[in-house]
């Protein structure tokens, strides 16, 4: 379930489109994880908000639990600073939301209900093998469309990936410089579309104004997801970012060995991926502006954060305080 998503270069070594599933047991605690959140929607829809507290904080300690057991995969697989440190933030952050939901702020049961519906949003995509080549090879394909049209595709090739691990055709060649790179499923950006439309429905507002809001982000996120691939694709692809003053730094950071990774990395885990975050707080502001019960869970964000109290929403969107 992450926001940012990256494109993988081919001299990496070979990993499986269900890379995020570092052991077997993840993509099951997953679906575990849903359940529990689900357990306290349901609770919470029928009244028994004690149940539905403590249901959804036993969901947030699985939570935990599930973050842990991916540190490894985005710190030393993944080497990504930006992705390691949301993931072992993410693993006392969501054992504090569970004591705060515990101690009797109800409201954070909105955003345990927007993790259940990223959940069933997200999921589905990731453990059905022909929803994922489908999704993939369709961003793979609008990527090579743009860099077409950008003019940066000349000589570049769409190929099937040459590992054979997945039989899709989602990899970048640029015979000029003998570089390439492939869609995996963390490029789709299906993490990010989640996300948003886990918020969108979670919230009670005006069903129009909530259809505007969850076409406005998801369709930005789509085309800015689509621009972030074709920029990596062609900064490792031409080797952009190729140069003394980056190689040494970079290396260092992300434990290289070979210089010839420096543009991917440079390009994926420095520019767009903090980028990347950018984009996504500006989306959500975006998005808030027809939806600003939204504004409720980013109060409940701040307050998990600062300790305070901090009133965003207008006193029209409160929408009946914590029982929205």
């Amino acid at each position: 379930m992450m926001v940012v998503a990256y494109l993988q270069p081919m001299t990496l070594p070979a990993q499986s489109l269900t890379e995020l599933s570092v052991l077997p047991v993840t993509d099951v605690l997953a679906w575990v994880v849903v359940g529990a959140f689900l357990l306290g929607v349901l609770a919470d829809r029928r009244g028994r908000r004690d149940l539905a507290r403590r249901a959804t904080a036993g969901a947030w300690a699985l939570f935990a639990v599930f973050w842990l057991l991916l540190i490894h995969q985005f710190a030393v697989i993944h080497r990504s600073i930006v992705e390691t440190v949301l993931v072992v933030a993410a693993v006392p952050l969501c054992l504090y939301v569970g004591r705060t939901l515990l101690a009797g702020r109800e409201s954070l049961l909105v955003l345990s209900r927007a993790v259940a519906l990223m959940g069933l949003i997200y999921l589905p995509f990731q453990t059905s093998t022909p929803i994922r080549g489908f999704l993939i090879e369709t961003v793979a394909r609008q990527t090579a469309w743009l860099l077409d049209v950008a003019g940066l595709g000349d000589g570049m090739r769409l190929v099937e990936d040459p590992t054979g691990e997945s039989g899709l055709r989602n990899t970048f060649w640029f015979p000029e410089t003998g570089r390439a790179s492939r869609v995996i499923f963390a490029c789709t950006g299906i993490g990010s579309l989640a996300i948003f439309g886990g918020l969108i429905g979670a919230v009670r507002a005006p069903p129009r104004r909530k259809a505007v809001a969850l076409a406005v982000s998801l369709s930005v996120i789509w085309v800015l997801n689509v621009v972030r691939n074709a920029f990596i694709a062609a900064a490792n692809g031409y080797a952009w970012f190729d140069h003394p003053a980056l190689e040494g730094p970079v290396m260092a950071a992300f434990g290289l060995s070979d210089p010839s990774l420096v543009s991917f990395y440079f390009a994926d885990r420095v520019l767009s991926q903090s980028l990347a975050l950018v984009a996504l707080v500006g989306i959500a502001w975006l998005v808030s502006r027809w939806v600003p019960q939204l504004l409720g869970i980013a109060e409940d964000l701040l307050y998990l954060v600062t300790g305070d109290e901090v009133r965003l929403r207008p006193q029209a969107a409160t929408d009946g305080g914590e029982r929205q």
